[in-house]
């Protein structure tokens, strides 16, 4: 059997498997060098998923601050590079030093890469960003299959890393491959920054991006990170903002010492009942934040907005479904999208010091911490935030009386991000969608944080785009991590057709 048209086999089962069920009818056949790029990718796509599961083979786990995983984040960015360095590029492995660990121990830091192709001033420069490192993950944990050994299973993926966020860097390089490949010149000026801490809180990149900023990234027209998912399993997205955090810790302190409560019940201010009725003052039963004020910044609903919630596709029954939860706090796709999306929440997250194991063990503690976070959006501020929620703690506790001593602290504060999606990479991304996919995109934003697009707003001042290529079903973080080969494979495409709509838009 000719092995070209067994993979040609191979690449038209895996796609009708995985648009089986999809909202949506293939595109036209694309034309020119358009046509013979998204051939060359169908021929080789599994040169392409051989590659995903080198790379995933690599325990590049940089949450888990141990010696010899340190080691396979350097192999696996040593990887990375030399890949791009075999794609003509021009690559610098940029030494950040180390990461000093609470037990005092320190441990160096991967490097990052900052990768170049093409210098042309008449082409747009895009820069994306990657990161090759990933949560820890072990078989026993409920993986079906060995976490670090790629396996396919009904066109699906199975691998730590494979949609967060291997296979996202991978299809940007496999699309600058094919042209390579084919011999044909790019059409825009390319950059990478990928990095092996994202994980980890994302180490010394911050620092890098000012550093550069004059320099690697003065250059750069657009930035696109593909670092997220897509809303549902079969529709593709862009996702437009994200929502910010602020962490807090509420500390209820009467001693260092527990006591037997049936020594000291009923004689004091038991810090634990302190502390429930600070954390029952955040929030109510309908998910409303009750700290005064915390609404006062949200930015209005516009109706142009509230279009766009409307067209997003989402079977609510389904989410509800795949979510295993009996009762959302609402009842519409769009109250349901917009208060994960526009409007801020606040979780509690755990208390420190509290008898947690099994038994009935009848101690007071002496010293108890809750923690909460609140996701920020458009147009709150953390600093403002910080002061609301102090305020508030401060009058709920001198309400009590307690003779206990109460502190309030924010340890995290990031900012929510938004971008314009009239800025041309979202115009071109929406046009490459449409050739490769045949639908118009979710426009949607995420109700977590994602640092770094806020980072590169701020710093290099550019238009910032995430251009998600997994599927709502991936599990990234979670036990049996995916991506699909029809979306790995037909990502690549996307990058192929967005660099060519990035040139014609680009003036």
């Amino acid at each position: 059997v000719d092995p070209k048209l067994g993979r040609m086999v191979t690449s038209l089962l895996a796609y009708l498997l995985l648009l089986e069920g999809a909202m949506f009818s293939p595109s036209p056949p694309p034309t020119g060098l358009l046509e013979r790029v998204f051939q060359f990718i169908d021929l080789h796509q599994n040169e392409f998923v051989q590659i995903l599961k080198e790379w995933v083979a690599v325990e590049s786990d940089s949450v888990q601050p141990v010696p010899h995983l340190r080691q396979e984040l350097f192999r696996m960015m040593a990887l990375a590079a030399d890949k791009l360095r075999c794609l003509g590029a021009s690559v610098d492995s940029v030494d950040t030093g180390f990461q000093q660990l609470p037990d005092g121990q320190t441990l160096p830091i991967p490097p990052i890469i900052l990768a170049e192709l093409g210098n042309d001033p008449k082409k747009p420069t895009v820069c994306f960003y990657g990161h090759l490192d990933v949560q820890p993950a072990r078989q026993e944990d409920g993986w079906l299959t060995d976490p670090y050994t790629l396996t396919e299973v009904d066109g699906k993926l199975y691998g730590r890393g494979a949609t967060d966020n291997k296979g996202p860097v991978l299809a940007w390089i496999n699309a600058v491959s094919a042209f390579r490949a084919l011999e044909e010149d790019l059409p825009v000026n390319i950059k990478f920054i990928i990095e092996g801490m994202e994980e980890a809180g994302s180490v010394a990149l911050e620092e890098l991006v000012r550093k550069e900023k004059d320099r690697f990234f003065s250059s750069v027209d657009y930035v696109v990170i593909s670092d997220n998912l897509w809303i549902n399993q079969g529709k593709p997205a862009l996702t437009y903002g994200t929502r910010g955090n602020s962490y807090f810790r509420v500390e209820v302190k009467c001693r260092d010492q527990d006591f037997h409560s049936g020594t000291f019940g009923g004689i004091l201010h038991e810090p634990m009942a302190d502390l429930v009725a600070l954390l029952g003052s955040l929030v109510d039963s309908s998910g409303h934040i009750l700290i005064p004020g915390i609404y006062d910044q949200v930015a209005p609903l516009t109706e142009e907005e509230r279009k766009m919630y409307k067209a997003i596709d989402l079977d609510l029954e389904e989410y509800r479904h795949s979510s295993h939860v009996k009762k959302f706090l609402f009842d519409t796709k769009e109250e349901i999208l917009m208060h994960l999306w526009r409007y801020p929440s606040l979780s509690i997250h755990g208390i420190e010091g509290a008898f947690d194991e099994p038994g009935a063990k009848t101690v007071i503690p002496g010293r108890v911490i809750g923690k909460f976070s609140i996701r920020l959006v458009p147009h709150m501020n953390t600093s403002v935030v910080e002061k609301q929620v102090k305020q508030h703690l401060e009058h709920i506790f001198s309400k009590r009386n307690s003779s206990n001593q109460m502190t309030v602290s924010m340890t995290l504060g990031l900012q929510p991000w938004m971008a314009n999606i009239k800025d041309n990479q979202y115009l071109a991304a929406k046009r490459a969608i449409k050739t490769v996919f045949g639908t118009e995109p979710d426009m949607t934003r995420d109700g977590s944080t994602i640092p770094i697009a806020r980072i590169f707003q701020d710093i290099i001042q550019k238009s910032v785009m995430m251009l998600p290529l997994g599927a709502v079903d991936d599990g990234e973080h979670s036990q049996n991590e995916k991506i699909n080969r029809w979306n790995y494979i037909e990502g690549s495409k996307l990058f192929a057709a967005f660099f060519l709509e990035m040139a014609k838009l680009h003036l």
